[in-house]
């Protein structure tokens, strides 16, 4: 999708239910791309390293990224002051994230990379209610039980986990890439009242493709020559998963509570479960279905509470 395509639909949504329902329709977009990610990221970092993968991901999108903010924008700047924060989210969004992702996805199993994403609605909203002092509704507190049950169900079914030395390691370090996303959210709240999606996402690509330099070469006796295979799905992380994804998410920050979208993520895993069913040919099993049917309805919940604040605005 074009960034005009997204400032023509935005322009013709004018009231805020509008608005709600079109940040609903990006987020599932974007929550789907994402599962799918992990099926991309597991196939390729077999032939290319961690880092290395993140890096050839994010020079694409950040060339894709400056082209279309040159086309859209040519006179958006990011201000000296707000430089320090904007360059802050490209490290713990794109730089680090994307290091512990990746070496997180390579290391553990994808049942256990899966589950630790169940725990991100925790920590936004605590760090929410700590930054902000977002409050607390029975609704929320209801919301991310059901949620964190329902994907607990989806990504594990009987509940067993593999603490052996790699798997733990990689565990480790998706918990970590987990805690980056959550105080990117965070730093980014603070930015989008004064920034387009399209200029943040644009600087903090590039800011955070640079940091990967130094690190990927720390991979360099790891590099061969890659297949078209893995070509393609780096392609696919970075024009779909990376460029579309991030812009279609920062619309989706500044019309849906940080609590709705947290409770989103949580079905990144569940499609994560579905796309290597259908992809990968891994099993699943009825319990992993139920589990994703009450991660939706924890959704459900949260949109019926700001749907109706809407309403009362």
């Amino acid at each position: 999708m074009r960034d005009d395509s997204i400032v023509e639909i935005k322009q013709a949504v004018n009231t805020p239910r509008q608005q709600h329902l079109l940040a609903n329709l990006m987020m599932i977009v974007t929550v789907l791309l994402w599962g799918i990610s992990f099926i991309s990221i597991k196939i390729a970092v077999t032939e290319v390293p961690p880092v290395t993968l993140a890096l050839s991901r994010f020079v694409i999108a950040s060339v894709l990224l400056s082209l279309l903010l040159k086309q859209r924008e040519p006179a958006a700047r990011v201000d000296k002051a707000d430089m320090a924060r904007m360059a802050l989210a490209g490290f713990l969004g794109i730089t680090l994230y994307f290091c512990f992702e990746n070496t997180g996805v390579k290391l553990t199993t994808a049942v256990n990379a899966s589950l630790i994403v169940s725990v991100i609605p925790i920590l936004a909203i605590c760090l929410d209610v700590l930054f902000f002092r977002a409050r607390l509704s029975s609704f929320k507190i209801a919301g991310i039980a059901i949620a964190v049950i329902g994907t607990y169900l989806a990504v594990t079914a009987n509940g067993a986990l593999d603490f052996n030395s790699t798997n733990f390691v990689g565990n480790m370090f998706m918990v970590g890439a987990m805690l980056c996303w959550t105080f990117y959210t965070l730093v980014n709240k603070s930015l989008q009242s004064k920034y387009s999606g399209l200029c943040m996402t644009t600087y903090q690509t590039i800011i955070g493709t640079v940091l990967l330099v130094p690190l990927s070469l720390t991979e360099y006796q790891q590099w061969r020559i890659f297949s078209l295979e893995a070509l393609c799905h780096i392609l696919f992380l970075a024009v779909c998963c990376s460029a579309l994804c991030y812009l279609l998410y920062m619309y989706v920050l500044k019309h849906l509570d940080v609590a709705v979208t947290t409770l989103y993520l949580n079905l990144v895993p569940v499609i994560g479960v579905l796309g290597g069913y259908f992809i990968l040919g891994e099993s699943v099993l009825p319990i992993q279905l139920i589990g994703g049917l009450l991660t939706l309805l924890a959704i459900v919940i949260m949109n019926v509470e700001q749907s109706r604040k809407t309403g009362d605005n």
